[in-house]
Parts: C-alpha cells; sequence; structure tokens
C-alpha cells in the first residue's frame, strides 16, 4: 500500500517535509500540497508530481489525500486544521506547536477522546533522534543509578526580526519541555524563566537574548536550560543529565573533527534541519508506518497539550519578574494516550 500524503504550508519547514515524504519515506507518496502562496504551491506540485489544492481545508477533504500533514505559519492555523482532519477521520501529523494555547491543545484532545481514536501526532522530532534515544535507556535501565539534574542549552546562529521574547518559549524551549518530560517519564511540578540583564548586541527592541529557564519534576530532579537564540556560532543544542553514578551527556551528530593550525575543531550545525535530519527522517517513516497499520504511537496530542501548558507557566513567570509558577494538567490523562 502506498499512502497518499497531503502537505499544507510550504515554508522552512513543510519545504523541507515535502522533499523527506517525496523522496525518502517508505510507502509513502506526495499526493498533494497546499499554501497561500501559490508560487511554492506550483513549485513543489512540479517538481514532485503533487496536485494543487487551492486550501489547507480543500486538501483535507479530499478523497485522493489519505494523511495530513500540517506545517503552516502561523502557528494559529494548526488547531483549525488538525481538528476538521479529526472530524473527517484522517490521521494528521501536527509540526510544533500543537497549538499555541493549552485551551487549544485541549480542544484538540477532547476531539480525540470523543471520537475514541488517536488519530494526530505532534512533529517533536527529538523523541526520535538516537542520542536522546540512548539517553532515554540509560535513565529507563538505571544505568547510571537516579538522575538528579539536567544541564541544557537551546542555541541558534540568528533570528529575524519577527521572533520575539515570547518565541524563545513556545517556539525553542517546547523542545526541551517535551523532550525532557520524555525522557524522565514524569510531570513538571513548576518552573520560572529569567531574564539576564545583559544581553547580546545581535538582538533587537522585540528580543530578549539570552533567556534562563528552570524546570522541577514531581520526584525533585531540577533542570536549567539555556536558550540563546542569536549566539553566532550554529545551532547549538546540548543536554547532560547528572545521575547518582554518572553524566550522560548528547553529542553532536557529526563523528568528525579537524585539527589545523592550533586548533581542535568540530562543526557545529547551522539548524535544525541539519542537526536533526535523521531525527525529522525516522519521525515521518514512524508516522507512516502508524498510518498504514492503524494505529500512530509517536508524541501526541496530550504531549502536545503538557508542552503547551509547561510553555504558559514559564511565559507567566517571565511576565513576573522571573517568580517560581506551578505547572498544572487540567485533568488526568485519558486512557486513550
Amino acid at each position: 500500500m502506498t499512502l497518499n500524503i497531503g502537505i499544507i504550508g510550504l515554508g522552512f519547514m513543510g519545504s523541507d517535509h515535502v522533499k523527506r515524504v517525496a523522496t525518502k519515506i517508505n510507502g509513502a507518496r506526495l499526493a498533494g500540497v497546499a499554501d497561500l502562496k501559490q508560487d511554492l504551491a506550483e513549485k513543489y506540485a512540479k517538481e514532485y508530481g503533487a496536485k494543487i489544492y487551492k486550501s489547507g481545508i480543500d486538501l483535507i477533504d479530499s478523497p485522493d489525500i489519505d494523511a495530513v500533514m500540517v506545517v503552516t505559519r502561523p502557528h494559529e492555523t494548526h488547531e483549525q486544521f488538525v481538528l476538521h482532519a479529526i472530524e473527517i477521520g484522517k490521521y494528521v501529523f501536527c509540526e510544533k506547536p500543537l497549538t499555541l494555547t493549552a485551551a487549544g491543545c485541549k480542544k484538540i484532545v477532547d476531539a480525540e477522546v470523543k471520537g475514541g481514536k488517536r488519530l494526530v501526532q505532534v512533529g517533536f522530532m527529538r523523541r526520535f533522534d538516537p542520542g536522546y534515544i540512548e539517553i532515554k535507556k540509560a535513565i529507563d535501565d538505571h544505568v547510571y543509578g537516579e538522575p538528579l539534574l539536567i544541564h541544557a542549552t537551546h542555541r541558534n546562529c540568528s533570528v529575524d526580526e519577527t521572533y520575539d521574547t515570547s518565541m524563545s518559549i513556545i517556539e525553542t524551549a517546547i523542545h526541551e519541555a517535551d523532550v525532557l518530560h520524555w525522557l524522565l517519564g514524569e510531570d513538571y511540578e513548576s518552573g520560572t524563566t529569567f531574564l539576564p540583564k545583559k544581553q547580546t548586541k545581535y538582538t533587537h527592541s522585540k528580543l530578549h537574548d539570552p533567556q534562563i529557564i528552570t524546570l522541577d519534576t514531581k520526584s525533585g530532579v531540577h533542570i536549567d536550560l539555556e536558550v540563546f537564540v542569536n549566539d553566532q556560532i550554529g545551532y547549538d543544542i546540548n543536554c547532560s543529565v547528572v545521575c547518582e553514578n554518572g553524566i550522560i551527556s548528547l553529542r553532536s551528530p557529526f563523528n568528525s573533527s579537524v585539527k589545523k593550525g592550533l586548533y581542535d575543531q568540530t562543526y557545529i550545525p547551522k539548524d535544525c534541519t541539519e542537526r536533526f535530519a535523521t531525527a525529522y527522517d525516522n519521525e515521518i517513516q514512524e508516522w507512516v508506518n502508524g498510518v498504514e497499520a492503524d494505529k500512530v504511537t509517536g508524541p501526541s496530542s496530550w504531549d502536545g497539550l503538557v508542552a503547551m501548558v509547561t510553555c504558559d507557566a514559564l511565559a507567566k513567570s517571565r511576565d513576573n519578574d522571573a517568580e517560581r509558577v506551578a505547572i498544572v494538567l487540567p485533568d488526568k490523562k485519558p486512557s486513550l494516550y
């Protein structure tokens, strides 16, 4: 069976997924595309032989589309497309964030629960990265004893002036909010966001950069996260889990270094599509396999809700002088998940 996939949104991530579905994923075919920018739709339709749809809703409704990928910006548009796919019973992969509000995520969770079936997978690709997978296995197997602390960084080389202070959480730290929750297998209790007085000269008036986040889990594991989106060095993702009997640290996926001119240099990826290329391939392949088996198992709508509740608490802390804010989920995790 070949799964006919339609992709809504052909920008930075959408174009990356278009190429992935069309050229790398087994059992899948890029059958349709939709974007407000007609030139983008025409470009990828011509390149990969896909049909152009006038709107995302038209694509979802088409009997020629078996499953849908929502990769639109602004992210406010995710909710309407995901809910419509659930309404007509189609599987849908939605890039993070699932929605921009916890209330919106809860609507999607409720829609799935009402239908009695998981139809949504959220694009938290780090769960599919070999490095994070190795760390999780070591934690789950208690190889180095109980985890006590996590030190993490999420650094980008630069961002443009459309990126503002709030995005450091809902666009960037949301990845750590999800993957660290997944690594430890437990909920957060509280969090803070601190805005250091000293900022990089490369920021702009609407962006406070860098920012420092802390999270504490129910069992007491303490997490600190540096979010620095104008670091001028590259896409630098780090995670060290300090355990009772050892420290487990994430490594770059590049396996070589260069010694030249008195320096020992290791390459830093330029962006997420390079650093997490394998993870993106793995997550989409697993999603396609799940759809074909009629059972998706990747990050769920509930995971999207947990991440957004966490981000809401961190945003509240940021706006209230780094006060510690409780992270409270709306209710118990539904049995569907």
